[in-house]
């Protein structure tokens, strides 16, 4: 394919369940930091809400598609369901940085076919700016679903989507079979995200279990092992 010879477009697919306080954000934002005019679409893909999340997605001129509760089977939903050239994963408490849509884009165009931002947490907390400098190596390790992710369409669906067996990590495990596929390209530009749950649990306690998750993965962990651990020391 010689992409010099079309436009590509972009499909923004953002899961969510009872987020209304943070859906108007972040359709604002992609709205106010979007300048090529090439977002085709923005799927937000709702997992039974009970609050005003989807009123305030289709008030913002989002399209809602309603799903199961799994973040996986909600982002595998959107992308069947998308018609972008590329898809954009976007957590609804990540902000994309001004001109999001053109550094995608100019990606593609350099025959980038996979990649993500990097992140900053809205936090003044040292030890989250480590975390967040960490983003900008490009290393599995390093990579997560807050730092968003675009990946050409049809590679996606070679890749297998994300695996519906994981409750949690499906981001990381996605994005590592990425890596094995495709060399992965981390974007300058930085996705602002919410510390909301580190201020809810405790910075270096959060970020310890998550550790550990990563841990556990690497060492051959199951996908309910890993949940059972997070529903442990995480959700209580």
């Amino acid at each position: 394919m010689n992409r010099s010879t079309f436009e590509p477009s972009i499909s923004i697919i953002i899961p969510v369940l009872n987020e209304a306080e943070y859906m108007a954000k972040v359709l604002l934002t992609i709205s106010k930091n979007s300048v090529s005019g090439q977002i085709h679409e923005i799927l937000v893909v709702d997992g039974g809400s009970t609050d005003t999340t989807p009123t305030i997605a289709l008030a913002h001129g989002a399209k809602l598609i309603y799903g199961k509760k799994s973040r996986a089977a909600q982002m595998n939903l959107g992308a069947q369901q998308a018609t972008g050239t590329i898809l954009y994963f976007l957590h609804v408490d990540s902000l994309p940085p001004k001109g999001f849509d053109r550094s995608i884009l100019q990606a593609f165009k350099e025959e980038k076919m996979a990649g993500c931002f990097q992140m900053r947490f809205n936090s003044s907390s040292r030890f989250l700016k480590f975390f967040a400098w960490c983003t900008k190596i490009n290393h599995e390790i390093c990579r997560g679903g807050d730092q968003s992710l675009f990946v050409d369409r049809k590679l996606f669906f070679n890749c297998g989507g994300f695996d519906e067996t994981y409750t949690i990590y499906e981001d990381n495990e996605f994005i590592q079979r990425l890596y094995k596929r495709v060399p992965f390209t981390i974007l300058p530009s930085k996705v602002t995200t919410s510390a909301r749950r580190y201020e809810e649990k405790g910075i270096v306690r959060l970020q310890w279990h998550f550790g550990i998750i990563h841990l556990k993965h690497y060492l051959g962990a199951r996908p309910n092992d890993l949940y059972h651990y997070y529903k442990k020391h995480i959700m209580v």
